[in-house]
């Protein structure tokens, strides 16, 4: 008898459920799409897709839930294009890569991750760690951990003691030589290795440190640190993988031999000139300025001790430079994708970028879309996120004010959907 019970209970298991879908009721609707705020609106949700946008509070039938979002504004998730998972800033951190071990990093860069949503992010863009983060973007991706849906580096490329040189600062008898393996080349051959190595470890995309570095334990942090010709060999093996290229780059000479070589994006940009700009503008590159952890570094080095010694003079002499630089390269023309550089400041404060992004002349809704569908194409996701429409992934999220009017609203995220799931309300 209790065989034939059994046997009734796993065939009831197996039998798929009945579908329920999700109707959100918004007070205001901003699809990412047009300009416009449209008011009372429903976006239906069915399994992890948007299966329709309709006018006025849809009424549910049978098994439909419905989330009351009739005084708030709900708009696609963000997207940020800059952001480091596995560690997070605060005082003599550099000792962290002494004491902590891979699975130390995993557990804090979980809980990273999981803050990052939170604040309304559901898409980002890693852009260098150990390679825990892609370890990290596969737990994601299979439920286990709680976090943005994450497309990373691994890994960056630097050349020898360039900013991304996993070495810099350690003492001779552990410095060793690290090569292409561990994202250092030198010359074209290495550059190849190196790309096809990230490809290797599950890379979705590469980075490279074309310039020195703010937090770097090197004394150099504007110098080119690549050859016009290395950057060349990276540009074109990541094509063969498919992998769009980013590049760190503070000084004006590194950003304009990326440029040059084919790179996507520049990151930072702190120092370019007006020849950069315009190749900014001739080779259609984008430009992800990162302004708020310009601000943090040159607050934080303020702090006797926050940083090792070779730092504290980079953050103080770079970190203010940054958001001057991103109004005249708006104003010129260059185009903006959003980007933080999360990490270097604590996590889930990534939206304050909007509101620097504003203080510098770009009006709210130009900010606000270069976080939707400006990086979604980027990304090569723009049919998938970006951007309220049916077929897409139900990625959605909302705040208390119309951010057109108050760009600061985006600062205190509400309610949270990924995927079709709720992670706040």
């Amino acid at each position: 008898m209790k065989k034939i019970y059994l046997l009734a209970s796993l065939s009831l298991l197996a039998q798929p459920l009945l579908a329920q879908r999700t109707l959100i009721h918004c007070g205001n609707l901003f699809d990412g799409v047009g300009n416009s705020f449209q008011p009372q609106m429903t976006v239906v949700v069915d399994g992890n897709k948007i299966s329709a946008v309709e006018k006025g509070y849809s009424q549910p039938t049978g098994q439909d839930r419905v989330v009351d979002m009739k005084n708030k504004t709900v708009l696609p998730g963000l997207i940020d294009m800059h952001v480091h998972l596995e560690n997070q800033t605060r005082r003599g951190g550099t000792i962290d890569e002494f004491t902590l071990n891979p699975a130390d990093v995993a557990y804090r860069a979980g809980q990273y991750a999981k803050t990052t949503l939170l604040a309304g992010f559901t898409t980002v863009r890693d852009l260098g760690g150990t390679g825990v983060n892609v370890s990290l973007r596969n737990a994601i991706n299979a439920g286990l951990v709680d976090g943005p849906r994450v497309l990373t580096v691994g890994k960056s490329i630097a050349t020898t003691g360039g900013h991304a040189d996993p070495t810099n600062g350690y003492r001779k008898n552990i410095m060793g030589d690290p090569g292409p393996e561990d994202g250092v080349i030198n010359g074209p051959e290495d550059a190849r290795k190196a790309v096809r190595q990230r490809y290797k470890d599950g890379s979705d995309l590469i980075k490279i440190t074309a310039t020195g570095g703010v937090l770097s334990n090197a004394k150099d942090g504007s110098g080119a640190q690549f050859t016009e010709e290395e950057v060349k060999a990276v540009v074109d093996a990541a094509k063969d993988y498919g992998f769009p290229v980013a590049a760190h780059a503070h000084g004006a000479e590194g950003m304009k031999r990326a440029i040059r070589a084919g790179v996507q994006t520049i990151e930072h940009g702190t120092l370019m000139d007006d020849e950069a700009i315009e190749l900014f503008k001739k080779y259609g590159t984008y430009y992800v300025p990162t302004i708020i952890a310009g601000k943090t570094v040159a607050d934080s080095a303020r702090h006797f001790g926050y940083y090792p010694a070779l730092v504290t003079p980079k953050a103080l002499a770079v970190g203010p430079k940054l958001q001057a630089t991103f109004a005249k390269a708006y104003k010129a023309g260059v185009k903006i994708a959003f980007g933080t550089d999360a990490g270097v400041f604590i996590h889930g404060y990534n939206a304050k970028e909007f509101e620097y992004m504003v203080e510098a002349g770009m009006p709210p809704l130009e900010a606000l879309k270069s976080a939707l569908m400006t990086n979604a194409r980027l990304l090569g996701m723009d049919t998938q996120i970006g951007s309220i429409e049916k077929g897409k992934f139900a990625d959605l999220i909302a705040v208390d004010e119309n951010p057109a009017q108050n760009i600061k609203t985006l600062q205190a995220v509400r309610f949270v959907m990924k995927d079709g799931k709720v992670y706040k309300q």
